[in-house]
């Protein structure tokens, strides 16, 4: 087989492939002797009709077949053998390919449009300056986060008297224009409701101070405003019927729970951080500070990753790229269209001139990611996924186990071992140019992202 790459220009190129029928010949007749002993035709027996039949049968599919197979193995075997970068994929030439016929030719020749990485180079300088973003942690956030806490791990306790908050639980029955109950009307009971959540002020005040066994009549539609889904919710039934509920009903109150918040003790803190680990109102308060510290600090990380990524795009410059090439290969998306390539191609230059970069750092500083790194963030994954269910005291030997489950997937492992070398540049980065940092409020970052 014959393969060479014809440069057209620095940003694109066409690879030419000739398959001769040295090169596909005898896996064609190995396929073909083994179709003959699988073939029951009729007037032969099995596996003994003649191979001239069975060629004159299958030998085109098989030929066609095993020529692909040859371009699919080589092509970019080829490309990855010569070090030829590349974007995208391959795309079939549509001006240098002939007709292929394989009922005559025997030897073939085959086009492929190619879009060249191009080259580039990066230049840091001392005047090089990025911002790093460090949230603070004030008063009211660290109150807001403890006030949190003590609702989360708060408890529900039984009361005799209804207050707006509460959860009150009863039967619910429809009533006549008399106010008796409603043959074949609704009922409910299992309802429950929270009459702070109604929104006409005249239903809900009924509800207030009602004890045990107090039974009040209100119309659902007026305390829910009209609204389907939530007096479906309530009487339990559907939206369409829900529409039209406008009748009375009875609510008989059979058990009334309130919400408490956890109280700031040694219990609130063991369940929090772990047993003794903290041991005082002082000492909680400074965990709780210090826990979102951290989770502030993934988000000022997040922000800096933006910035590096505008900040590595502009240093790529004016780069060509093979333009219609590569919206011929977005094409090859069905999802895409004409129109949606256009309006998206600014994206995708900018997002392969920061993978360019990225590569070209990579390269040309020898950074790697050794199998501690990949480790590592999985962790720091891990980590953070359950700081996000507020379990912020997770034992060592939890995470590095939910972390190697984490890595045991493909998908997962490749995801993990790109952050861990993105996480490399970004150090790499940061100590090779100025990184001021800038300590702002909470509210003053969010706009930065707005």
């Amino acid at each position: 087989m014959n393969i060479s790459l014809v440069n057209n220009d620095t940003v694109s190129g066409i690879v030419k492939m000739v398959v001769e029928k040295k090169d596909y010949e005898a896996q064609v007749e190995k396929q073909l002797r083994q179709y003959r002993q699988k073939a029951d035709i009729p007037g032969f027996r099995k596996g003994m009709a003649p191979l001239g039949m069975i060629r004159k049968m299958y030998g085109k599919y098989l030929l066609t077949e095993e020529v692909n197979k040859c371009i699919s193995e080589n092509l970019l075997k080829y490309i990855r053998t010569n070090g030829i970068g590349i974007l995208g994929e391959p795309l079939p030439n549509e001006t240098e390919q002939q007709p292929i016929d394989f009922d005559t030719q025997e030897d073939f020749e085959f086009y492929f449009d190619i879009a060249l990485s191009p080259q580039i180079d990066i230049k840091l300088t001392a005047h090089d300056t990025l911002t790093y973003y460090k949230i603070n942690v004030d008063d009211a956030m660290l109150q807001e986060q403890i006030d949190s806490y003590c609702r989360n791990y708060g408890s529900q306790e039984t009361v005799e008297d209804v207050e707006a908050s509460d959860f009150v639980k009863g039967i619910l029955s429809e009533l006549d224009e008399n106010s008796a109950p409603k043959e074949d009307g609704i009922l409910v009971t299992e309802a429950s409701l929270i009459p702070a959540y109604l929104k006409d002020d005249d239903e809900r005040a009924k509800f207030i101070g009602l004890k045990p066994n107090d039974s009040v009549v209100f119309n659902p539609g007026r305390a829910c405003n009209g609204a389907a889904a939530e007096i479906a919710s309530l009487l339990k039934i559907d939206r369409e019927r829900a529409a039209e509920i406008n009748s009375d009903f009875r609510f008989e109150v059979k058990e009334i729970s309130r919400h408490r918040n956890a109280e700031l003790n040694q219990k609130l803190f063991d369940r929090i951080f772990g047993d003794n680990t903290v041991k005082t109102e002082e000492e909680f308060r400074e965990k709780v500070k210090l826990s979102l510290d951290e989770q502030l600090k993934i988000e000022s990380e997040y922000k800096f990753q933006i910035d590096m990524r505008t900040f590595l795009i502009e240093k790529t410059g004016d780069v060509a790229f093979a333009d219609g090439l590569l919206k011929r290969w977005l094409l090859t998306n069905r999802e895409n269209t004409p129109e949606k390539v256009e309006e998206e191609f600014p994206k995708v230059i900018d997002d392969l001139k920061f993978n360019l970069a990225k590569e070209y750092i990579v390269s040309s500083n020898g950074l790697q990611v050794e199998n501690i790194d990949i480790e590592n963030t999985a962790k720091k994954v891990a980590r953070a996924q359950f700081a996000q269910y507020g379990m912020l005291s997770m034992p060592d030997h939890v995470v590095e186990s939910y972390a190697r489950d984490i890595l045991k997937r493909k998908e997962t492992y490749d995801e993990i071992a790109g952050r861990a070398l993105h996480d490399k540049l970004t150090d790499w980065l940061k100590n090779r140019i100025e990184i001021e940092t800038k300590e702002i409020s909470h509210e003053e970052f969010a706009k930065l992202l707005a």
